[in-house]
């Protein structure tokens, strides 16, 4: 395809009407060829182009369907247009002229490199240049005093989208797509503006030196930095005092608020481990917290916890498990232990029913419960996939699941799946029932108000707190106030972050 009016010619430029006029010292005039007109081609020695490069100064004149003159051009820049791969402009050097006048590049646009295409068939969309015209920065400008770096992403304000013929190597890419917008942020504390760990030991430093401690200082402190801005206090305190942080907190404070503020420095792994290495050993399992930690975290979140278990313990965390808990309710936690759930967004209908009438067959349709099938569908498959699995199983029989695993199995068996199945229904609901069971009735179980507090306040607690006020009428915050007292109460209560 060539353009119209650019037929090749060897020799110099096509014929054409109304065109450039000749010049004294440069080309002969032509039959047809360029009329006379002021501002035209000027003379350059040894002919054309002129030296420093193509376009002369003064821009280019005007043509029918083309650019319309802008004040001074494309800007001289030196050494002419910096090269561009495959397409707008042309090598260093300004557009050198070639044998049989411009190249009819195939397909139009963009050109080749060499070329230069005028407006029309196949070449540059016919539309006026705003914000700097092609070639200027996004937002910027084509005149002299800003870099050129290729072609805008997008038309400018009240100005339409060009069609373009489609992306090719240099070219404007077709149809930019907008950034995904990320999921509102629920947890309760944010990163605080400016922390500097190395300012903030100072304060933890000062509110331990002398007679008495300043719990307030360290519970402002650390009550407005997150878990990536408390941890780094650690090795900052040892780099700057050449003492052990936790050694020096345990030494001034006592108690639940002793416990909570040690939780708060440690990363969320080393966290988690801690408290499943708290409810295996000794005398009795909390059962509880076992489910809740490994039915609640991500696969990455699993192994990380195993990885650290195994070099703080000297045992694998399943080994673990396996040695202090039993029968089908050992199978259920190794399995949760793998960090191996399929965790694909997407869900397939056909095989929700499919998995629900497995789960029926195993249990409510059969006499005895065949606990494998339940253990299979419930740590393997998706979150997602579960939540339409546990829908159509209240459609099929008229029970909900829990209702059904209450009815078939019992003891810690029982309790775990009912806690699985709660945990992926609404993870958040899950979070605000275990909160509400350490705070009701005669104590409080710290240790599980304390877990949970430090490990949802950057992940979904304003989400726990609407649930909690929901099912109870009473915000977590008020029971909290209520259940709790002293410095533990007020770096609880900052956890929180706000009553609804």
């Amino acid at each position: 395809m060539s353009y119209p009016g650019y037929p090749p010619q060897s020799g110099g430029y096509p014929p054409q009407a109304g065109g450039y006029p000749p010049q004294p010292g440069a080309y002969p005039p032509q039959s047809g060829g360029y009329p006379p007109a002021a501002g035209g081609y000027p003379p350059a020695a040894g002919g054309y182009p002129p030296a420093g490069g193509y376009p002369p100064a003064g821009g280019y004149p005007p043509q029918a369907g083309g650019y319309p003159p802008q004040a001074g051009g494309y800007p001289p820049q030196a050494g002419g247009y910096p090269p561009a791969a495959g397409g707008y402009p042309p090598a260093a050097g300004g557009f050198p002229p070639q044998a049989g006048g411009y190249p009819a590049p195939s397909g139009g646009f963009p050109p080749q490199a060499g070329g230069y295409p005028q407006p029309g068939a196949g070449g540059y969309p016919s539309m006026p240049p705003a914000g700097g015209g092609w070639g200027a920065a996004p937002g910027g400008s084509g005149m002299p005093g800003g870099p050129q770096q290729g072609y805008p992403v997008g038309p400018t304000p009240s100005q339409p989208m060009p069609s373009y013929p489609g992306p090719s190597p240099g070219g404007v890419p077709a149809n930019p797509q907008a950034p995904a917008i990320p999921k509102g942020y629920r947890g309760s504390i944010k990163d605080f503006p400016g922390a500097d760990p190395l300012r903030d030991v100072e304060v933890l430093r000062k509110a331990m030196k002398g007679f008495g401690t300043d719990e307030n200082a360290i519970i402002e402190l650390l009550g407005n930095r997150t878990s990536k801005q408390r941890v780094p206090l650690v090795a900052a305190y040892k780099t700057t005092y050449g003492k052990d942080l936790f050694r020096d907190l345990k030494s001034e404070l006592t108690g639940n608020f002793e416990d909570l503020v040690l939780s708060m420095l440690k990363t969320p792994t080393q966290f988690d481990a801690s408290e499943l290495r708290e409810a295996i050993k000794g005398a009795g399992t909390d059962e509880a917290c076992l489910i809740e930690i490994l039915s609640s975290r991500s696969n990455a979140e699993i192994i990380e916890i195993n990885k650290v278990y195994k070099a703080e313990y000297g045992k694998t965390l399943e080994d673990s498990i396996s040695s202090d808990t039993s029968g089908h309710f050992r199978r259920l936690l190794v399995s949760l232990c793998q960090g191996n759930r399929d965790e694909r967004e997407t869900v397939d209908i056909s095989l929700a029913k499919q998995d629900a009438q497995k789960l029926y067959a195993a249990g409510e349709n059969k006499v005895g419960t065949d606990e494998s099938q339940f253990n299979a569908i419930l740590c393997a498959r998706s979150k997602p996939h579960l939540r339409a699995v546990f829908h159509e199983y209240q459609q099929m029989c008229g029970r909900e699941i829990e209702k059904s695993i209450c009815r078939e199995m019992s003891g810690n068996l029982e309790d775990g799946m009912v806690a699985v199945v709660k945990c992926i229904k609404n993870t958040p609901a899950y979070f605000a029932e275990r909160l509400h069971k350490a705070m009701k009735g005669a104590g409080t179980k710290d240790r599980t108000l304390i877990r949970i507090m430090v490990s949802r306040s950057e992940v979904d607690m304003l989400d726990i707190r609407q649930e909690y006020l929901k099912t109870y009428g009473k915000s977590l915050y008020t029971d909290i106030s209520g259940d709790t007292s002293g410095d533990y109460k007020k770096l609880l209560l900052k956890l929180c972050g706000g009553s609804d």
